[in-house]
């Protein structure tokens, strides 16, 4: 497999270093929503389950089902590839099912306000990044069932997924961010704390990125 020939040929402390960042994604990711949760307080309100949701779904579903094909911190790098990718496309449905429910409580708790909808850019982004979502996920599907990617080169359709997914990842932290300025945001944290949770999915988006970036990368290195 590319990825544990990848794992092999990296320097010890390379290795060590993409490791620890690793193991450090999952523990931001896990905290980081475990701390909005602590703060929105999920079913004390309709407005409540939005922050939470999304958390769940773009910094932990998310952030999870592509960790799941680390070289250096995935829970299951001894199980095959294609059990991987089963896995990976579940918690990836149950980041969409997440999303989805977050907008629909926005949406219904603005109703019940009589506030105007998608005025903000984190609205409007937040918007995007869920129908990007779901799409990346019906579009995975030929991935896991072959016979359905009749006439495309499954290599290319593995690149292209994962160029799309990177991009779909970064909307996600993005929306994220913005939603850190919200007025419920700010009011509930105190500065530095406000610092700590922006640097959360800043930095689970750069290591992200390293790693899909370094997998084919190494990919391609190792065809030529």
């Amino acid at each position: 497999m590319v990825h544990s020939k990848e794992a092999e040929s990296e320097p010890g402390l390379y290795g060590l270093t993409r490791t620890a960042f690793s193991l450090l994604t999952h523990f931001i990711c896990f905290s980081f929503t475990l701390f909005v949760a602590f703060l929105s307080k999920p079913g004390t309100s309709w407005f409540s389950w939005h922050p939470f949701l999304m958390t769940l779904a773009f910094s932990f579903f998310m952030t999870e089902a592509i960790l799941l094909f680390s070289p250096h911190a995935s829970p299951i790098r001894k199980l095959p590839h294609k059990t991987k990718g089963r896995v990976h496309w579940v918690l990836q449905c149950l980041c969409v099912s997440c999303a989805v429910l977050g907008l629909a409580a926005i949406s219904y708790n603005k109703h019940l306000n009589g506030k105007p909808h998608f005025t903000s850019w984190h609205s409007l982004l937040g918007l995007v990044t869920v129908c990007v979502t779901a799409t990346q996920s019906l579009a995975a599907v030929p991935l896991i069932y072959h016979s359905l990617a009749k006439g495309w080169s499954l290599a290319k359709l593995k690149r292209y997924h994962a160029a799309s997914g990177l991009i779909t990842y970064l909307l996600g932290s993005g929306s994220l961010l913005l939603g850190l300025f919200s007025a419920w945001f700010t009011a509930s944290v105190r500065e530095y704390t406000w610092y700590l949770s922006a640097l959360c999915p800043a930095l689970s988006a750069l290591i992200i990125m390293n790693q899909v970036s370094s997998a084919y990368i190494a990919k391609k290195r190792l065809q030529s």
